[in-house]
């Protein structure tokens, strides 16, 4: 059998479009926002975490967790909300696995806080949001004073007694 049909291209004349130029009811352009959750390495660490003048909370987590996803928007809306009190930061164990190890993260997601550079609350796993809103509550009225009962921290970590 032979085809017989013939491809026939039409063309449709377009108006010409004008020259784009400012829009008079054009949104403002968006102001640069400073990031509420910092992303800490074990080369920020020290800087970031240890040597805070305020409570520190940190999300320890991997790229792949399903839970570390499900957590990090309430994580990041905690940190929007305790700004001016808290800093929340989030670490990567996968890449950063001497502070992961250093801090005995075995599971992610992991929620450590830190009073003058010491750990005074832990809670690991996919929590309650409301949990982890109690918790940074507790470590504001609380942290201070667990800080100063604990131990300091040594930095020559051998792994040998």
């Amino acid at each position: 059998m032979e085809d017989n049909t013939k491809n026939i291209l039409i063309t449709i004349p377009t108006p010409e479009l004008p020259a784009p130029g400012p829009k008079e009811n054009a949104p403002p352009a968006p102001q640069q926002v400073p990031e509420i959750l910092l992303e800490v390495n074990d080369v920020t660490w020290e800087r970031y975490v240890e040597k805070s003048a305020k409570p520190v909370a940190v999300m320890f987590y991997s790229p792949d967790c399903v839970f570390c996803h499900q957590m990090e928007p309430y994580f990041r809306n905690y940190a929007a909300e305790y700004r001016k009190d808290v800093v929340f930061a989030r670490l990567n164990i996968m890449t950063n696995l001497w502070t992961a190890e250093r801090y005995a993260v075995r599971s992610t997601p992991t929620f450590k806080f830190f009073c003058d550079g010491k750990p005074v609350r832990e809670m690991v796993g996919a929590i309650y949001p409301t949990l982890l809103k109690k918790m940074v509550d507790d470590v504001l009225l609380h942290g201070k004073e667990c800080a100063k009962n604990s131990t300091a921290i040594d930095y020559e970590i051998t792994g040998y007694g």
